[in-house]
């Protein structure tokens, strides 16, 4: 029955890797630096770990609980380890289990609380729990209705936010006016109007038998409060928790993590308050900066030795925090960089946001000529909403790109049937696809073999080269899964590995893919990479133009301080001077940069020196230079969205698009994507290809001027375009046609964003 609230599979066995020996330990202990061996040998609570940016905390928790366990302190049974994502839990359940401290669970709140709710319900309650509302925008949206409230789109998810802010507060809705005015929030709407809407939203709910996220922390709290019997089963089955990410935790995660606590229990938190990012969600730094309030007698551990960044990033990221105010800047650890030097930071001002994205995407275009690979870059904005730039720039360079939080890679069709592939290979144990092949690298690079993986990559950057990645993001995992079984003492084999991918898939901890990440600030949170390009650095922007109090603006500046913190070696940041090609020049970098970058004043203070280290971005995009506004050729208004200035006239305007070739470039495009194993879009997006309709250049010259048709695509589809535009059949299309191409073979493919 223990074990049933816990989600364990049985009792523990060893205290070694399965299949594997056990190791000593004190082997656990071994390569960690003298503050990481304090934090895992500090095994009884409190203890609290104020862990620095790139300074190893998630190796220093799961190195602590794996000794704990290893040495018998713990019962692995008995230890929970709760963190914030599930990518986070997921990561953190297979280093344990490569360190030999299977059965820990480890867990986010939510999960943990539910699994907890579903046990306990019919004891305290009775019947079946509620349904869990997955998302609750469409029922804030029915709420608003019923409260007379005429709500647009793209309010809904403000109100649904706010509501989930008020919960996790802890206010209830005839409190939420109060509230707003005592914290000086700035509410979507008119506080009073949003307090109906969530009264109504908690009746409906109520009214339908279901619950949300929220509402499954506050009735697991309302229970271990409510019902001694029960509160004390769990602290009984828990004795060990550690808490990562402490900085982020709300009010009522932190009166849920009273209650497993009271008792006894041994308490362990790891957090770094210059990270924290999400205040807008309800977290606070408050419970770790009064960690020792609360408990003096605790241990508190600093890291600061920080592995992941070179010193010139580190020297950045210490100076964004060196001119920080408030409470949490008084807590901010200088980081000590233990890397070799690198390359200095890099500051680019350009003209406008298109010039920017276009440069940026050249200059990881010539990362990826020097070696660095694709999965290694991010490109990193404030909002989402400056991604679609960004993703036509590398779109027309050819170059991979994944959204953060696009299609979840498990889910992916190559991945599925590869682990079935690969858990068919292991339960028929001699596999002749594996015979040959004394690692498990090697079995899965012959099982996959079958599914088109090749040790070389294919041409181009489309759907098949995007399969090849997968597959070759497996046997990566294969390899890393080999090599910590072997040097945790254990042996990695086929059907431990299938494990492992079932286990990631579950907790949804997927391998790197190849490609450039494109990704808001917030979403790079615990993520890492060799180059990072933060980009739209100016005043509106970052600070986000509604960060009006000194608190908002102090978080923006953390948020700052967190992207930069995420580049290893590359870090290159840079802002647009105007919107649009030929704006007014009104745009100013960043504050937060002041001090730091080459030229410029810290607050009160002197400049640095000249305005050498500040690149100046110029135009890249075939010789051209845009030197005034973008006007509609049809109207004669100044253009703004990324389509309209590529079309050269409004979107509702009139076209003069030549219908006959649009088709044609269509049909060629389809056959030049096939040829390349290649999405339409890398070759031509519609966008270009209904300007080129409308143009009908006659010219190198006068191709080059369309927006898309890069210096590259000038080269290697210039003549084929123009030979379309005069009414000719491309020297290649005649290979299409006798392989039955026909006139808009690509099927309608949609294009990404123009």
């Amino acid at each position: 029955m223990q074990q049933e609230l816990l989600g364990t599979s049985g009792p523990y066995d060893t205290l070694g890797p399965a299949g594997g020996a056990a190791v000593g330990a004190d082997a656990v202990l071994a390569g960690l630096d003298p503050e990481q061996r304090a934090v895992a040998t500090a095994l009884h609570g409190p203890v609290c770990v104020l862990a620095g940016a790139g300074t190893g905390k998630t190796r220093a928790i799961t190195h602590r609980i794996a000794y704990g366990v290893r040495s018998g302190v713990y019962q692995p049974q008995q230890v929970l380890a709760v963190t914030f994502t599930a990518r986070a839990a997921g990561e953190m359940r297979g280093r344990l289990r490569q360190l030999g401290a299977e059965g820990v669970q480890a867990r986010t709140f939510h999960s943990a609380a539910l699994r907890q709710l579903q046990y306990f319900w019919p004891r305290a309650i009775g019947g079946e729990v509620p349904r869990l509302l997955e998302r609750k925008v469409q029922l804030v949206a029915e709420a608003a209705g019923r409260s007379g409230l005429r709500v647009q789109r793209t309010e809904l998810r403000d109100l649904t936010s706010e509501i989930e802010w008020a919960k996790v507060t802890q206010i209830v809705p005839d409190d939420y006016p109060a509230a707003v005015l005592k914290t000086g929030r700035d509410a979507p709407r008119d506080p009073a109007e949003i307090a109906r809407v969530y009264a109504t939203y908690e009746q409906t709910k109520r009214d339908r038998g279901v619950i949300d996220f929220e509402d499954v922390l506050l009735l697991t709290a309302a229970i271990l409060e409510d019902r001694p019997e029960i509160a004390d089963r769990v602290r009984a089955q828990y004795r060990h928790f550690t808490v990562d990410e402490y900085q982020d935790v709300s009010p009522l995660q932190q009166r849920l993590l009273d209650q497993w606590t009271t008792g006894g229990a041994s308490l362990c938190v790891v957090g770094d308050a210059s990270q924290t990012i999400y205040s807008f969600t309800g977290a606070t730094p408050d419970y770790l900066l009064n960690f020792r309030n609360r408990h003096p007698e605790a241990t508190v551990v600093k890291l600061v030795r920080d592995y992941r960044s070179t010193p010139q990033v580190v020297h950045l990221a210490n100076g964004l925090l060196a001119q920080a105010r408030g409470q949490a800047a008084q807590h901010r650890l200088e980081l000590i960089s233990q890397r070799e030097a690198g390359p200095d930071p890099v500051y680019v001002e350009y003209p406008d946001e298109p010039t920017e994205a276009e440069s940026t995407a050249h200059a990881i275009e010539k990362l990826l000529a020097q070696g660095v690979r694709a999965s290694e870059i991010a490109v990193l904005f404030r909002t989402n909403g400056q991604s679609e730039v960004y993703e036509q720039a590398l779109a027309d360079l050819g170059i991979s790109y994944q959204l953060k939080g696009a299609e979840r890679f498990f889910e992916r069709p190559e991945v599925r049937d590869s682990v079935m592939l690969l858990r068919g290979a292991a339960r028929a144990g001699s596999d002749p696809l594996t015979a040959d092949a004394p690692d498990l690298a090697g079995q899965v690079r012959a099982v996959l073999a079958s599914r088109g993986f090749t040790p070389v990559p294919p041409a181009g950057s489309g759907t098949v080269r995007e399969r090849w990645e997968s597959l070759a993001a497996l046997v990566r995992l294969a390899e890393e899964f080999e090599a910590a079984r072997l040097a945790a003492g254990g042996a990695a084999d086929l059907a431990a590995y299938v494990t492992e991918l079932d286990a990631r898939a579950a907790a949804q901890h997927a391998p790197a893919v190849e490609g450039v990440t494109l990704a808001s600030l917030h979403a790079a949170k615990g993520l890492e990479w060799d180059a990072v390009f933060l980009v739209g650095l100016s005043e509106g922007t970052l600070p986000i133009i509604y960060a009006k109090t000194d608190e908002q603006i102090e978080e923006e500046r953390r948020l700052l301080y967190v992207g930069a913190t995420r580049a290893r070696v590359h870090l290159t940041l840079s802002w647009a001077l105007s919107r649009s090609p030929g704006g007014r020049a009104s745009r100013k970098p960043t504050r937060f940069l002041d001090g730091l970058r080459p030229g410029s004043s810290a607050p009160g203070g002197r400049s640095r020196g000249g305005r050498g280290g500040v690149e100046s971005g110029v135009e890249r995009s075939a010789g051209r230079k845009v030197r005034g506004p973008v006007k509609c050729r049809v109207c004669d208004r100044t253009l703004t969205e990324a389509v309209e200035r590529k079309l050269r006239r409004c979107e509702d305007c009139p076209s003069s698009m030549d219908e006959a070739l649009f088709e044609r470039l269509r049909e060629w495009r389809a056959g030049q994507a096939k040829k390349q194993g290649a999405p339409a879009y890398v070759v031509f997006t519609d966008a270009t290809l209904m300007a080129i309709a409308e143009d009908v250049p006659a010219s190198a010259r006068e191709l080059a001027l369309i927006s898309g048709v890069g210096a590259m695509k000038l080269d290697k589809y210039g003549a084929a375009v123009l030979s379309l535009c005069a009414g000719e059949v491309p020297e290649d299309e005649s290979e299409g046609d006798q392989q039955g191409e026909t006139p808009g073979g690509d099927s309608g493919e949609s294009d990404e964003p123009a």
